[in-house]
């Protein structure tokens, strides 16, 4: 049997899934997946690299594509999930918990509603989950995310003007520190480098192994070296141009490229020297 990856839920989590037919890419799909029967999009098919991959995807089978039937069920879902979060809200006023409701997800196939809400405390569900429960005739999961997350799930567009990194082509969440941000030089205006989670972006994340690897091609900030104009000691780097700025013996500072660089005479201790940013910005304190 075929396997196709397959994204499904309001989380466009990603699936290895079986089926029994062919489908072509971006069909719309009922599939069986560890939460139920569900909604899906096959991305494409999983060949033996891709689900090596992908093992620890959560796996099910297709049903079936999306029939007129299923379409109208779906309209109906998402008619009625207005009035449910509305619902869902009433209640968590009326029982002063403390915790904010963030989306709900109701499954095709009935068998839950996913409530997803933000909340810095330990929060009681018993009663909540009793009452909607009854509301709703149906298995209520509380799920309690992060800011991250909240953006995965309501955000729209990025300050690119495109799509959310999060919302679209994202499956996991990349760890982002401030340290990614120096090395790129990038403002370190948290307003200008803050995604809408109020998060550093994730896109900070994508070229930051390149911008180690060249790094790592250039003399270490500090170092004594000889160039072709003579002897020198290195201020800072311009690791995408490939050039070394540089102090000379006769107080020039002067922008060279790295293959000017002859000999290192010797490596400062890394860790006491800070590097210097030839940009208009000044470098900020690590958190």
């Amino acid at each position: 049997m075929p396997n196709f990856i397959v994204r499904c839920g309001i989380y466009r989590t990603l699936h290895v899934l079986q089926a029994r037919d062919d489908y072509r890419r971006g069909t719309k799909v009922i599939a069986r997946t560890p939460r139920g029967l569900e909604v899906g999009e096959v991305l494409r098919d999983c060949d033996e690299r891709l689900a090596s991959e992908m093992a620890n995807a959560p796996t099910g089978n297709i049903q079936r594509a999306v029939t007129p039937q299923d379409q109208a069920e779906i309209t109906k879902i998402a008619s009625t999930a207005k009035t449910e979060f509305q619902t869902c809200k009433r209640i968590i006023e009326e029982l002063h918990l403390p915790m904010e409701l963030v989306d709900i997800e109701h499954l095709f196939g009935g068998e839950r509603i996913v409530i997803y809400y933000l909340s810095e405390d330990r929060v009681d569900f018993r009663e909540i989950v009793k009452r909607l429960a009854s509301e709703f005739q149906t298995r209520i999961e509380m799920r309690q995310i992060g800011v991250r997350d909240e953006a995965k799930l309501l955000a729209d567009y990025g300050d690119c003007g495109k799509p959310v990194c999060c919302n679209t082509h994202l499956s996991q969440m990349p760890p982002v520190t401030m340290k990614m941000a120096k090395l790129q030089k990038s403002t370190l205006d948290p307003t200008k480098i803050s995604g809408r989670c109020g998060r550093l972006k994730c896109c900070l994340r994508y070229e930051y192994d390149t911008y180690e690897e060249l790094q790592r091609e250039l003399p270490p900030i500090g170092a004594e070296i000889v160039t072709r104009v003579g002897r020198g000691r290195v201020l800072g780097h311009e690791i995408l141009a490939q050039q070394v700025l540089v102090a000379t013996e006769d107080n020039r500072r002067i922008l060279i490229p790295a293959q000017d660089v002859l000999t290192v005479l010797r490596k400062s201790d890394s860790r006491s020297s800070k590097p210097m940013q030839t940009g208009s910005e000044p470098l900020a304190d690590e958190e």
